[in-house]
């Protein structure tokens, strides 16, 4: 009996999967090609190694015999796998992450150094752009990871196959004010004393402000659209207005003539993480995923609150 090990994946897949129709789809493969080296494994053995029922495919002892010889093959290579990565110096590659302006200020960039001397052979390469835009190059293949801004009220989509969110922050909208409006009612403030700024229609900025000035139920214009939060604060300070902003934008910097001040039922902005999955993904994305996730979770969003 000489048996190609190289068959033993497709049956182990059915085995984990249930079925011809699924092992293909987790294997990359089509139906007939599971089929046909199914059928060549069973020649090579002599063995009928399934049983076909009305509720999905069942191993035969042999097949049963033959899976968990798999098993003990599959777990050996891992553990070589693991020993072969521990000897490397260092992951390589390239991963091209397409980030927002916030979060490439306050948690990517200042972490790259750190990130250098961890794994000096993993570079990346940052795209800034609108959310659009990114998820496009991401769709396309011209970025491997994105990070995205969503405002917590915001339904969630449905996701392309194979593409996958991760959570990294959850972070409270601020209501910024100019500087000495403090002892102001905040509701009367926000419903008449000064107008509020309009974030740009694809940031979740627009999303969170829309949501709060119905829920106060205002229904006059915005003013000033912009872009960069820099530019809202800078007109808060000039005392053109009042602006939703993040509490991500005011870490790091002082902002003279603006006081950010905390209100009811303002919500968070959800920053998380998006990519394409598969068997064929560089080991450089999974390592830069979990730098990413570390940086966002060692954020103090405390030092937003002065």
């Amino acid at each position: 009996m000489r048996i190609d090990p190289r068959r033993l994946r497709f049956l182990l897949a059915i085995a984990r999967e249930g079925g011809v129709l699924a092992a293909a789809d987790e294997l990359g493969v089509t139906p007939s090609a599971v089929s046909q080296q199914l059928a060549r494994l069973e020649a090579e053995t002599g063995c009928a190694l399934v049983t076909r029922t009305a509720h999905g495919i069942l191993l035969t002892e042999a097949g049963q015999a033959l899976v968990e010889t798999a098993e003990e093959i599959e777990r050996a290579l891992n553990l070589v796998r693991a020993k072969l990565l521990e000897d490397e110096v260092d992951p390589v590659g390239t991963v091209r992450v397409g980030i927002f302006q916030t979060f490439l200020r306050v948690v990517f960039a200042p972490s790259l150094p750190e990130w250098k001397q961890r794994h000096p052979r993993l570079r990346f390469e940052v795209r800034e752009d609108d959310q659009e835009e990114l998820l496009r190059m991401l769709r396309s293949g011209d970025l491997d990871l994105v990070v995205l801004e969503l405002d917590s009220q915001q339904a969630s989509p449905r996701l392309p196959k194979n593409m996958t969110e991760t959570p990294l922050l959850d972070e409270p909208w601020r209501l910024v004010v100019p500087a000495g409006a403090t002892q102001v009612d905040v509701v009367d403030l926000a419903k008449q004393s000064l107008p509020w700024l309009g974030p740009d229609a694809s940031a979740a900025g627009s999303q969170a402000t829309h949501r709060v000035r119905r829920a106060l139920g205002i229904s006059g214009p915005t003013v000033h659209r912009y872009q960069d939060i820099q530019t809202a604060l800078a007109l808060v300070a000039a005392g053109e207005g009042v602006a939703l902003v993040p509490s991500l934008a005011l870490i790091g910097q002082s902002h003279p003539g603006v006081s950010p001040l905390e209100m009811p039922g303002l919500g968070t902005r959800r920053i998380v993480l998006r990519r394409y999955e598969g068997r064929n993904v560089p080991e450089a994305q999974d390592v830069a995923v979990t730098l990413i996730r570390e940086a966002a979770a060692a954020v103090s969003l405390e030092e937003s609150v002065s």
